[in-house]
């Protein structure tokens, strides 16, 4: 069985940092791309940033200069580095993996979601 498991969200005031964590587990040959997303009530998900499994990144200009993607393959684990956060980076954050099952299928695969607030 394979899954995402997020940890690092919490209660932030405006300023602050958090760092989220994924970690895929499971039956799992190997990872293409990561990524976090991040929604809100009434609004599409949306691409927050993204790393290639060669780390290659790519950010939403709302949050460039602010947030870092990275990943550890021999882990396979992907973070998010926030820091600077806004009350307008409230949401709840989604890791998704693109993942080469050890059937040698693939699939797109989502974690639970991670509340992020940020408020004073």
């Amino acid at each position: 069985q394979v899954q995402l498991v997020e940890s690092g969200g919490g209660l932030v005031q405006p300023g602050g940092s958090l760092r989220l964590s994924c970690a895929a587990s499971g039956s799992i040959r190997s990872i293409n791309a990561m990524g976090w997303y991040r929604q809100t009530p009434g609004k599409q998900r949306e691409l927050v940033a993204a790393i290639t499994s060669g780390g290659s990144t790519n950010y939403a200009d709302s949050v460039k200069g602010r947030f870092t993607i990275s990943r550890d393959n021999a882990k396979n684990t992907v973070y998010l580095q926030m820091n600077s956060l806004k009350p307008e980076d409230t949401a709840v954050y989604y890791c998704n993996a693109d993942l080469i099952l050890s059937l040698g299928v693939r699939r797109g695969y989502w974690g639970q979601g991670t509340q992020v607030t940020v408020s004073s």
